[in-house]
C-alpha cells in the first residue's frame, strides 16, 4: 500500500509543474483536447447503439425468462462498454503521446532541467514514438478482450471486468509513460520493463491513479499534461532506487 501511495504522489507531484509553468502545461492540453473530443464522440454512439448490440450478441437468450434475458443482456453491454474503456484509455494515450509530442517533449525537458538532468539526448524521434504507441494499443486490445470476457460472469461480471482493465491498464499506462525519460538515458524497452518491475508497487499507484483520473468527464484532458511530468519524475525515482539497491536484487 505504501508503495501505490509514493506512485500517486509522483502524479500530484505532476500536477504541480502547473504551479511553477503554468504556459508550459497550458498547451500540453490542446493535443489531450483534439484527441479526448474525437474519443467522446465515439463512447457516446457506443452507448446509444448499445442495447442493439447486447441484443445481437445474446440471440441465444431470446426464448429465455425475461429476467435470464435482462441479466445476460445487461451482463453483455456492460462488458462491450468495459472493453471500449480499456480501449479508449489506452489508445488515448498513445494517440496524443503521438499528436502533442512538441508539447509533451518540452514539458519533459521542463521536469528534468529543474532537476539537473539536462543533456539527454539519446534518440527519441516520431517514428519509435509511433511505434511504441502502436505497441501499447495493441497490448490494450489484449486487456479489452479480458475485461470484455470477465464482464460476461453474471452478477459479479461488471466490477471484475472494470478492475481487470484498470489495473491491466494503469501498468501499461505507467510503461508508456515514462518511456520517453527512460529511453533518452539509452534505456531499451525490455530494459525499461525490468525496470519497472523492481517498483512494481509505485508504477502501479501511479497508473492505476492516473487510469482513474482518464475515467473522470474530461480528466484525461485535464491529466495528460501532469501524467507526463509525474511520469518523468516517476522515472527519476526508479532509476535512483535502482541505483541504491544490491546488485542481486537488480539482476532479478
Amino acid at each position: 500500500m505504501r508503495e501505490l501511495t509514493r506512485g500517486l504522489g509522483d502524479l500530484a507531484r505532476g500536477f504541480g509543474l502547473w504551479r511553477r509553468r503554468p504556459g508550459l502545461m497550458a498547451w500540453g492540453l490542446v493535443p489531450a483536447a483534439i484527441v479526448g473530443a474525437l474519443f467522446l464522440a465515439g463512447l457516446v454512439t457506443l452507448a446509444f447503439f448499445l442495447p442493439s448490440i447486447a441484443e445481437a450478441l445474446t440471440p441465444f437468450a431470446d426464448g429465455w425468462p425475461a429476467v435470464w434475458t435482462t441479466v445476460v443482456r445487461v451482463a453483455a453491454g456492460t462488458a462491450v462498454f468495459a472493453a471500449a474503456l480499456v480501449i479508449v484509455a489506452v489508445s488515448f494515450t498513445a494517440l496524443t503521446l503521438i499528436v502533442g509530442e512538441p508539447f509533451y517533449d518540452r514539458i519533459w525537458r521542463a521536469v528534468e532541467a529543474e532537476t539537473g538532468s539536462e543533456g539527454l539526448d539519446a534518440p527519441y524521434g516520431f517514428w519509435r514514438s509511433a511505434a511504441d504507441s502502436l505497441a501499447l494499443i495493441a497490448r490494450g486490445l489484449g486487456i479489452a478482450v479480458l475485461a470484455a470476457l470477465g464482464g460476461l460472469i453474471p452478477l459479479i461480471g461488471g466490477p471484475l471486468g472494470a478492475a481487470t482493465g484498470i489495473v491491466l491498464t494503469g501498468w501499461l499506462l505507467a510503461d508508456e509513460l515514462t518511456a520517453r525519460a527512460l529511453a533518452a538515458r539509452g534505456i531499451d524497452r525490455r530494459s525499461r520493463r525490468r525496470l519497472l518491475r523492481t517498483q512494481r508497487g509505485r508504477a502501479l499507484g501511479f497508473g492505476i491513479a492516473t487510469q482513474l483520473c482518464f475515467l473522470v468527464p474530461l480528466g484525461a484532458v485535464a491529466v495528460m499534461p501532469a501524467a507526463v511530468a509525474g511520469s518523468t519524475m516517476l522515472a527519476q525515482s526508479l532509476l535512483s532506487g535502482t541505483a541504491s539497491r544490491p546488485a542481486s536484487e537488480t539482476a532479478r
